[in-house]
């Protein structure tokens, strides 16, 4: 499927871009404030998702995997589609919205244009925890960034996965090929996380 799409916005309006790629012009829906930082005739790589149902394409890009990542995580919200999605991240900027989500900001999130009090609750409930991203110096080491991804994927808080795994380092043995360390990291990391 559809990654990313390399190629120069010729056009763009509140909601969309057109990214020209060779001969072809992709449509493609964003949030407002991504679509910002976006200059006209200039080349960017936008990263994407594919909307598909019986009736409708839709092509939706992100500035970075962390917006994609946050576009995802707000799919798995009841009551949140993809439009609406967009409409969030466009009337809240990442930071701000990591921030409300893990202080449990229900009056910040409730501020966001067409979030209403329901929504935003279900939005701390489903999220807390699962947007807060590695701190640049911390215990993770980037290599095991992708370990962190992979827990969180498989319905872990972020922070209690970063946790663990910060745990996990220190109990494998370092003589470990670099494969079998980052394997019984892994498997640690899970031990820590399934015993509470």
């Amino acid at each position: 499927m559809f990654n990313s799409i390399y190629g120069i916005v010729s056009a763009k309006n509140a909601e969309t871009i057109m990214l020209l790629c060779g001969s072809i012009e992709w449509e493609i829906s964003m949030p407002s404030n991504d679509i910002h930082e976006l200059a006209l005739k200039n080349e960017y790589r936008v990263l994407t998702w594919l909307y598909h149902r019986e009736d409708q394409m839709k092509l939706y890009g992100f500035s970075d995997e962390r917006r994609r990542n946050t576009f995802l995580e707000l799919l798995k919200v009841e009551g949140i589609g993809p439009k609406g999605a967009v409409k969030i991240m466009g009337g809240i900027n990442q930071d701000d919205l990591e921030k409300a989500l893990e202080a449990g900001d229900l009056t910040r999130l409730e501020a966001v244009p067409g979030l209403g009090k329901k929504t935003a609750q279900k939005m701390l409930l489903s999220l807390k925890g699962k947007l807060v991203q590695p701190q640049s110096g911390g215990a993770i080491l980037s290599p095991y960034n992708d370990l962190v991804e992979a827990l969180v994927g498989m319905g872990y808080d972020r922070r209690q996965a970063q946790d663990a795994l910060v745990k996990a380092q220190s109990a494998v043995s370092s003589e470990l090929s670099e494969s079998e360390k980052e394997k019984n990291i892994f498997q640690e990391a899970i031990a820590y996380l399934s015993a509470g």
